[in-house]
């Protein structure tokens, strides 16, 4: 990037910060900004993936219980990250496609997950993988449970790790996992992003939501089908700051345990 004293903009919290005002008088604040800054946990680098498509820099909090996973930056580091946008001392990388979720020919654009769950007791469901327009089955039964949840790399350290998934550390692969199911196999699984996978229910009624949002009720016969597509979630980073794995592990512990 090149020296650029003119960039704008845009901020997205959780909640107000006094350390915010250098962001304020170092640049144009606007609504459509060259640069988004999110700052807060995991679900305001969510909010902030979904409101715009310009480059997004994380900042965490430091708030207890907001994890900040993709942050390499907290509130201390304003000065820093100023210095480095205005000089151009940055790059911006594909973090990862976002999934795209497609129900009764609508699309849904998701940083996290696609969640079907269950409304009352339970909800049954078949998985596909779609082949050359064909359905093949992934999975030979019904399966029966809470749902089934299917996220991304970026996904894979929210809701998918507290149900038991993995972490995914490569990028554009999806995790199917699911929620408390009642048969044989139990385990996620992971394909990668040439795949389509589509979900029908069979029996009772579930709830479709993508990243914490309500898309509609799903009844028997009625399907989804969730894909990696060619929405790019672009994020900033810096090439002297950067945080390792190790390290936003530990941090995601000691988030979780008591004082």
């Amino acid at each position: 990037m090149v020296k650029n004293d003119f960039m704008k903009i845009k901020i997205v919290k959780n909640r107000g910060y006094k350390e915010l005002k250098k962001f304020y008088n170092a640049f144009t604040v606007s609504n459509k900004g060259d640069v988004c800054i999110a700052v807060g946990g995991d679900g305001t680098f969510v909010r902030a993936a979904q409101e715009n498509t310009s480059p997004i820099l994380p900042i965490r909090s430091e708030e207890r219980g907001s994890i900040g996973y993709y942050s390499d930056l907290n509130l201390k580091d304003i000065d820093f990250a100023i210095k480095n946008l205005k000089e151009g001392k940055f790059t911006v990388k594909n973090l990862e496609n976002k999934m795209e979720i497609i129900v009764d020919g609508k699309h849904f654009f998701a940083v996290n997950e696609a969640l079907l769950h269950n409304v009352l007791e339970e909800v049954s469901f078949r998985i596909y993988e779609i082949k050359n327009g064909k359905r093949e089955k992934i999975y030979p039964y019904v399966m029966s449970g809470d749902g089934i949840l299917i996220t991304s790399s970026i996904g894979s350290t929210a809701y998918n790790k507290s149900a038991g998934g993995p972490l995914l550390l490569v990028p554009n692969v999806m995790c199917i996992t699911f929620l408390n199911i009642d048969g044989p196999y139990r385990n996620s699984i992971v394909v990668d992003s040439s795949k389509t996978i589509e979900v029908e229910v069979v029996k009772y009624n579930g709830m479709l939501r993508y990243d914490g949002i309500e898309i509609k009720k799903m009844r028997p016969g009625s399907s989804f089908q969730v894909r990696i597509s060619r929405e790019e979630l672009k994020i900033i980073r810096f090439n002297n700051r950067h945080e390792g794995l190790s390290k936003k592990l530990d941090r995601i512990i000691r988030s979780r345990m008591s004082p």
